[in-house]
């Protein structure tokens, strides 16, 4: 048998192992998330998991909190989200801080706030702008983690929190 076989072999026998243990999609972070997102199945997550495994990223991505993955033990999905906090740090930062501004109003669109929730979590935010930025250098996932306990620890928004 090819080593390639026997990868692909062995990837098919893991997966529904790691499924039942994480719980959730073992495939919800790395390339292979974005190759195969909505798709549900054990045969799409061994191909995220697989693409993953091949791209040679897991660790930096699970250990540096990249590629959509998370170090809080949860596996995430919500790459787009974390794609977009990313690259928009510093204008993010600022547009919190002023509760208004145009990396502001693509995050709500992009969490798919509603246009009647739209006010109540440009102020929640705003509000919190110390517990979703809890430091000028927070990384990427910190910056997620704090933004998703502001939601959720807000009625009204609650629902959003799970797509941060």
């Amino acid at each position: 048998m090819s080593f390639g076989r026997a990868a692909v072999a062995a990837a098919l026998v893991a997966a529904p192992l790691m499924s039942h243990a994480a719980g959730d999609n073992v495939g919800a972070c790395g390339p292979g998330s974005r190759l195969f997102e909505g798709q549900s199945g054990i045969a799409p997550q061994v191909l995220a998991v697989t693409t993953n495994q091949f791209a040679g990223i897991n660790t930096f991505a699970m250990s540096s909190g990249t590629s959509g993955c998370s170090q809080d033990g949860k596996v995430s999905s919500n790459w787009k989200t974390a794609q977009f906090i990313d690259g928009n740090k510093d204008r993010l930062a600022r547009d919190l801080s002023r509760g208004s501004g145009e990396s502001l109003d693509s995050l709500a669109q992009l969490l798919g706030v509603t246009e009647q929730d739209k006010a109540a979590f440009v102020r929640t935010a705003r509000d919190n702008m110390a517990r979703i930025f809890p430091s000028a250098r927070a990384s990427t996932e910190e910056i997620r983690t704090g933004l998703r306990a502001v939601l959720a620890a807000d009625a009204s928004l609650a629902a959003y929190a799970a797509r941060v």
